[in-house]
């Protein structure tokens, strides 16, 4: 039976159910070369921003210390190193007091290790979710990762405390140095975490081997001692770890010091290529989350 035109007239809500357009998506599997998707991703973009919500809202649930955690964590570490490494081994440090020169360090990589541990293991604890309804996957391992800058941004003032009690102001190149760093750092854990996930929903013991991972990457990586403590004839091999020109330029540019700018470069390259791989390798495995988690 046909509608009658007078009915069409006005607001959305005078048309009839069913003489409105139906929109079809189809979802079809990743191809043989997936890609990153953005527009999937920004199509998807609120239950993207709910995800790194809830994670927030879920690590310090029923905590008596709260966000004091991302302020206690480093600190803490701070004050061991400096006594094991820096009074007992003495490490240089590069001209800079040795718990702001570790606190520096320590506050780059616990978000690192808080973030790449949560996103190893992000789609193993959403498996109630990726079996039952579709959204782009990629956004749970990556929520971890926005999540984490919380934690960050509040260990970052901390830092500035510390550096104000001993009298260290910022390098003018801070401006350049700190945002690099931590572009660095970012595609860095991302890539890597969208591997781990990938890999320990197919592969349980890799929730296993990642602690031990990150144990391993933390002394490879300029935290307690300095990038002039590698023998220059190691120094190209060391700056593959992106970490190293991460942490060494963003020390270099809050603390003052030479910024290691070819290191830095060679990390973003590295950490841009994890990234690429790790999106895609993520993308690759995709099909197969839903029938083995």
């Amino acid at each position: 039976m046909a509608v009658p035109a007078q009915v069409f007239s006005g607001d959305r809500g005078s048309v009839p159910p069913e003489a409105r357009p139906v929109r079809l998506i189809k979802i079809l599997p990743p191809g043989r070369w997936p890609t990153l998707d953005l527009r999937e991703l920004w199509s998807f973009r609120g239950l993207f921003f709910f995800f790194v919500w809830r994670d927030i809202k879920v690590r310090y649930a029923q905590t008596v210390l709260g966000a004091g955690w991302a302020i206690l964590q480093p600190v803490l570490a701070t004050g061991v190193f400096s006594l094991i490494f820096g009074r007992f081994a003495q490490i240089p440090s590069d001209g800079v007091p040795y718990p702001l020169f570790s606190l520096a360090g320590l506050v780059l990589w616990t978000y690192f290790a808080t973030a790449l541990t949560g996103a190893s293991g992000s789609l193993i604890n959403s498996t109630h979710l990726i079996t039952k309804v579709y959204f782009p996957r990629l956004v749970v391992p990556l929520a971890p990762v926005l999540a984490g800058l919380v934690d960050l941004s509040i260990a970052l003032l901390v830092l500035l405390a510390v550096m104000l009690g001993f009298g260290v102001a910022p390098s003018p190149i801070a401006v350049v140095a700190l945002p690099l760093a931590m572009l660095i750092l970012l595609l860095t854990v991302a890539g890597v975490g969208c591997v781990l996930s990938a890999l320990s929903i197919q592969y349980r013991d890799v929730k296993h081997a990642t602690p031990f991972l990150v144990q391993l990457w933390m002394y490879a990586s300029p935290i307690v001692y300095p990038l002039s403590l590698v023998p220059a004839k190691y120094r190209l091999v060391f700056a593959l770890n992106p970490l190293a020109g991460a942490i060494a330029g963003f020390r270099a540019g809050l603390l003052g010091g030479h910024v290691p700018w070819s290191t830095m470069a060679l990390g973003l390259g590295v950490a841009t290529l994890l990234f690429v791989m790790g999106v895609f390798y993520f993308r690759r495995t995709e099909r197969l989350f839903a029938d083995v988690a």
